[in-house]
């Protein structure tokens, strides 16, 4: 499945997020692939902030707003639900940022992946709880400055690396995941078709860029999440039958960082020496995605 393929309905539009904001191309495609029978769970987020203010809402589909944690627990619940009343051909879609889903939101998505039920989690990622004020999540960069990570004479940012949440799932023996980009629109509208095919619980991590967290021009979102991918700290893949399948990572060698970094004000104080010990980390990260690769 293509973009060029997709619907001319639109179930989203009309979003108070901020110029450039992926997210809201996030919840436009998956929303267009998994169409108007869709029961969409959000939680305190970015998403539910910028769709649901009173009196508008942004999405033409039935909709909740969760409590923060609680966004695998719900789902899980709808999709039992349905099931018990004989109602089928809905897609339980929830979509949920980083912190919502790799921190305080991470025991409800596993208890929920361990009960098998169908539904699609969306995870996108910004790197940081931007709807809150910029604070550091599990999912920030080494050397991203936020405002609970901040850069000073002391400190250059954020000191540890971004949790591996693919690989959590795949400790999950999930039926599908997946990497994506919404720099790379095919990619993640055919992974959005699979996973909505998917019996059983389904999970995608997209990556969303932040103009405003990030620090780039609004107009820059997509060449932004297409440099992640080229300078090797982002790679699309997906894992399906038991088998991880690399769609997209960086050559080799891959770009230098430097060129990603220096384009987004979050890492604008970084020195040399810092930049060499991302170098280090990407390069440790992207071993490992080769090895996958070589299976």
């Amino acid at each position: 499945m293509l973009a060029k393929d997709l619907t001319d309905t639109e179930y989203f539009y009309g979003h108070k997020a901020c110029p450039g904001c992926a997210l809201g191309i996030v919840c436009r495609l998956a929303l267009k692939v998994c169409g108007p029978r869709t029961m969409l769970v959000l939680p305190a987020s970015c998403a539910s902030s910028v769709t649901a203010v009173y009196p508008q809402m942004s999405v033409l589909t039935p909709q909740m707003t969760g409590s923060f944690p609680a966004t695998g627990a719900l789902l899980n619940g709808l999709a039992a639900g349905f099931q018990a009343i004989g109602e089928e051909g809905v897609t339980v879609l929830g979509i949920a940022g980083d912190g919502g889903t790799t921190d305080i939101g991470l025991q409800s998505l596993s208890g929920a992946i361990e009960q098998g039920r169908n539904f699609l989690y969306i995870c996108y990622d910004n790197e940081a709880y931007m709807n809150t004020g910029i604070q550091r999540s599990s999912q920030t960069p080494i050397g991203a400055t936020t405002t609970t990570t901040p850069a000073g004479s002391r400190s250059y940012g954020e000191k540890t690396r971004k949790k591996n949440l693919f690989e959590i799932m795949i400790a999950h023996r999930i039926p599908y995941a997946a990497t994506a980009s919404v720099s790379y629109v095919n990619d993640f509208v055919n992974k959005l078709k699979k996973a909505k095919e998917t019996k059983g619980p389904a999970f995608i991590h997209v990556m969303a860029p932040c103009p405003t967290g990030w620090g780039f021009g609004e107009d820059k979102t997509m060449e932004i999440g297409r440099m992640a991918v080229e300078n090797g700290l982002w790679s699309l893949m997906e894992y399906q039958d038991g088998k991880v399948t690399v769609n997209l990572t960086a050559g080799d060698p891959p770009k230098p960082v430097r060129e990603y970094l220096t384009a987004q004000r979050r890492f604008r104080h970084l020195n040399e020496e810092n930049i060499a010990e991302i170098e280090k980390v990407r390069d440790e990260e992207l071993a490992i995605v080769r090895a996958w690769r070589n299976v």
